[in-house]
């Protein structure tokens, strides 16, 4: 998958920058800072995948990899803070479109860790652990070593089974991070409504079997059982035929798509191969024919940006639903 395709690797050069994402004990600020800092709710420590950080003060210039990451700074009102961005799978959507392009793009994919410290950043945000790759050069350490606070979307190191859950944390921890806890609060709370409006349309459903095919030939690469991507098809009144795949994303193999007798199939949209061309490579599999979804040419459509942990899920969840149960959700 295109997401994971690494940078080119580059060679480590430290900056010395004035920062105010650190590990620096509180006691080491100046006592009029602290007080300042203190009546804004910070200084504020946080523990992300396994790294903790100290802010003083909200970061105030941001480099973010990975749209869904963009996505959640855009949602927050944060663009301001932003200084370069870079990996989009798709289109951001139509309401970031303005804001999006106010932002510098440092790389189409992803960018070496020089072009990030070219826009003297003060914090890192990445969507996937790939975007911290230390063989890269862009490793969480190095970032760190340089004084610039990092954050990695938890999806990617995430253990608990409610991904949902997940998805409101980071939104709730990025929003203060960044001071603006109102406004996490405030999605958060939509986000529920949302998703318990369309738990109502579906609760009297039978749930369907789903298979994911994100891509792959010799075998399928799909949506394992844990990671939002799951938890979407389940909230969509679906089943995951491979939920007992113990990660997010895996490889299944085609004899299984068969014996599992999926009776629909989710495409994931993103990247090179298109969606027609990805359906005529399951319609024209003849290992696929007697497969009930094969048969009677069911499927829908997923951009991959829905189906990561983002600001883009609870409505997801909502149009996935309308293609695989559509007359229970048309009203």
């Amino acid at each position: 998958m295109s997401r994971r395709t690494p940078a080119l690797i580059a060679a480590a050069v430290l900056l010395p920058l004035a920062l105010t994402a650190c590990s620096t004990p509180e006691g080491d600020e100046p006592t009029g800072n602290k007080a300042a800092a203190k009546s804004d709710g910070f200084p504020y420590t946080v523990t992300n995948c396994g790294v903790t950080t100290t802010y003083k003060a909200p970061p105030k210039r941001v480099v973010t990899m990975n749209q869904h990451v963009t996505e959640i700074m855009l949602e927050l009102g944060l663009t301001k803070s932003l200084v370069g961005t870079a990996y989009l799978d798709d289109k951001v959507l139509p309401k970031y479109a303005k804001d999006y392009a106010s932002v510098p793009v440092i790389a189409k994919e992803y960018p070496s860790y020089e072009q990030v410290l070219a826009t003297d950043p003060d914090f890192v945000y990445g969507g996937y652990s790939s975007a911290f790759t230390a063989g890269d050069g862009r490793g969480r350490e190095a970032f760190k070593k340089s004084g610039i606070g990092t954050r990695l979307n938890t999806e990617s190191c995430a253990k608990a089974d409610t991904p949902m859950e997940t998805l409101y944390e980071e939104i709730r921890e990025v929003g203060r991070t960044f001071g603006v806890t109102d406004r996490a609060e405030a999605w958060i709370k939509q986000a529920e409504a949302d998703n318990a409006a369309t738990a109502e349309k579906l609760k009297d459903l039978k749930a369907l079997p789903v298979f994911v095919y994100d891509s792959g030939d010799k075998t399928a690469f799909t949506a394992g059982g844990k990671g939002i991507g799951n938890e979407l098809i389940t909230r969509a009144g679906g089943t995951n035929i491979f939920a007992d795949l113990d990660k997010s994303f895996g490889d299944a193999s085609w004899e299984n798509v068969v014996a599992r007798k999926p009776e629909a199939i989710v495409i994931y949209d993103y990247g090179s191969t298109t969606v027609a061309q990805k359906k005529k490579r399951l319609l024209d599999d003849p290992a696929l024919a007697d497969v009930p979804a094969i048969k009677n040419k069911r499927f829908a459509i997923m951009p991959l940006s829905d189906a990561v942990l983002g600001v883009r899920v609870p409505a997801a969840v909502e149009k996935l639903a309308a293609q695989l149960h559509p007359a229970a959700t048309t009203s």
